[in-house]
């Protein structure tokens, strides 16, 4: 298996400093500041868009190889995941929405699957923390 790095440089005090967030493969590297976490400014990232993306890539990943399991491998999964940071600052609860395209699956087996990827994924495991994670997966 694998082992991932990433790194983070701040600097400065918390409301008006800044930072650098990126990937060791050199395929992400993204500025970070208090207004781009607390304020949705949009001229940079934070750290719970990273997690959402890290989970929606996870979760798809997860469910294709559950599909392809299944004997139905998939043309297709879309993955969104919505990051909620609330007072404390807490991460309260990520919403997965999911759409696959699956060739020759019913759409009880496909929420069956669904939902055990949501339960499963290394990155669902680890933000079992999370209060609330929702899962809407539509076949298409």
């Amino acid at each position: 298996m694998s082992i991932a790095r990433s790194e983070a440089i701040w600097s400065g005090t918390l409301k008006e400093g800044n930072g650098t967030m990126k990937v060791a493969s050199g395929y992400f590297e993204g500025p970070y500041t208090f207004a781009t976490r607390f304020e949705a400014n949009p001229k940079g990232t934070n750290p719970e868009e990273l997690i959402g993306a890290a989970h929606a890539g996870c979760y798809s990943m997860f469910l294709s190889a559950l599909l392809t399991t299944n004997g139905t491998p998939p043309a297709r999964v879309h993955t969104t995941a919505t990051v909620h940071l609330t007072a404390g600052p807490t991460i309260s609860k990520i919403e997965l929405n999911c759409e696959a395209e699956v060739p020759g699956l019913d759409a009880a087996r496909f929420q069956e699957l669904a939902v055990e990827a949501k339960a499963k994924c290394p990155v669902s495991k680890a933000l079992a923390a999370v209060d609330e994670v929702q899962l809407n997966a539509t076949l298409l």
